[in-house]
């Protein structure tokens, strides 16, 4: 399989043989931000397109068709819109609450972002603690969403952050006992180290039945974690007009739009990384010649096909189920995904101490 950290390491040695350590390290990071800027930016704009179509063939209808050629720059003709909309400034507000609110929700989506493994020798930070890491940042989220609602000054919005609070707090521990359960498997919380392990055989297939249970409810409390329906309470528009984000207008409220998208990304992404082996092939022990060909494919594609695959999964559960009330999306986390998640857990710790997995 092709290594792409040969790319990086040329990078990295031609810039030290024409300036400084120092330097070389600062226009490294300055690259790398703003390819993370660049490819947040395209996902964003091919999620908006993939989810409009998507709805669409789930509603027999035609979506996007009139902005360029099957519609494809209706996208970028929407984020022109955006950015060239007027920021409303309203009176009786917490101005800088307000205004740093929607900063802290993309910042949250672009440190979890970073961490994901592209591709081999494609990762911009890996230690450790890379899982750990990844669960931390993610939850600045949630403080984002309970400022803005809170700092609008209006109930609608107050309504809306204090659902999304209770709800992203009660369904983070049914993510976090599913990452610890592949965790466990694993034996290392390195990002890169969790891939290497699914060399032979995907977690999905080496983890038996507790790998199956845990993937079902990563992927029910991921949706839930990203308020997308049926679990989209905080922004139930028959209810509360738009939610936490009601009083934002311009980027301001692009930002939220961005993150709400990429953060369906992320999701998907931490997915296939501990559950389809990230950008590891398909490989199955004994089959050399179907491993041989799986090689072929670039890990990149790999990658984003499993996380653009599982982002259609959570975009059906959107279009597909209605609404949930409060009382049952609390008591189908605190009722039934925990217990089932804590059971799960016990079981897989004991599938690895009696060396039962593959």
């Amino acid at each position: 399989m092709q290594d792409f950290s040969f790319l990086t390491t040329w990078l990295d040695n031609s810039l030290r043989s024409i300036m400084p350590g120092w330097l070389s390290v600062t226009v490294e990071c300055l690259l790398v931000g703003v390819g993370l800027l660049l490819v947040y930016a395209l996902l964003a704009l091919f999620y908006i397109y993939y989810e409009r179509k998507l709805c669409a063939a789930f509603q027999c209808r035609l979506g996007p068709n009139r902005v360029g050629p099957w519609g494809l720059l209706q996208s970028f003709a929407d984020m022109f819109k955006m950015l060239i909309k007027e920021i409303i400034h309203l009176n009786h507000i917490d101005r800088f609450l307000f205004a740093l609110a929607p900063y802290l929700v993309i910042i949250a989506s672009m440190l979890a972002f970073a961490v994901l493994p592209w591709g081999n020798g494609l990762q911009i930070i890996d230690f450790n603690i890379g899982i750990f890491f990844l669960i931390a940042v993610s939850s600045i989220g949630v403080l984002g969403i309970l400022l803005a609602g809170w700092s609008s000054n209006n109930k609608f919005t107050l309504i809306g952050s204090l659902r999304s609070g209770a709800q992203m707090v009660s369904y983070e521990l049914s993510i976090g006992l599913s990452v610890i359960t592949m965790v466990c498997l694993a034996g290392t919380m390195s990002v890169g180290g969790i891939v290497q392990e699914q060399e032979n055989l995907w977690f999905i297939f080496k983890g038996h039945v507790p790998a199956v249970i845990a993937f079902i409810i990563y992927m029910i409390a991921g949706t839930a974690e990203t308020n997308r329906g049926p679990f989209d309470l905080p922004e139930a528009e028959s209810e509360l007009t738009a939610g936490y984000h009601t009083e934002y207008s311009g980027m301001h409220f692009g930002f939220f739009y961005l993150a709400e998208y990429l953060n369906l990304f992320i999701v998907s992404g931490v997915a296939s990384l501990l559950f389809l082996g990230g950008w590891m092939p398909l490989h199955f022990p004994g089959w050399d010649a179907f491993n041989h060909i799986m090689d072929y494919i670039p890990s990149v594609v790999w990658f984003i096909g499993k996380a653009v695959l599982l982002s259609f999964v959570i975009i059906w559960f959107k279009w597909t189920f209605p609404r949930l009330r409060i009382d049952q999306l609390l008591s189908l986390e605190w009722k039934y995904l925990l217990p089932i998640n804590l059971v799960n857990l016990v079981l897989m710790v004991l599938i690895i101490v009696n060396g039962w997995h593959f």
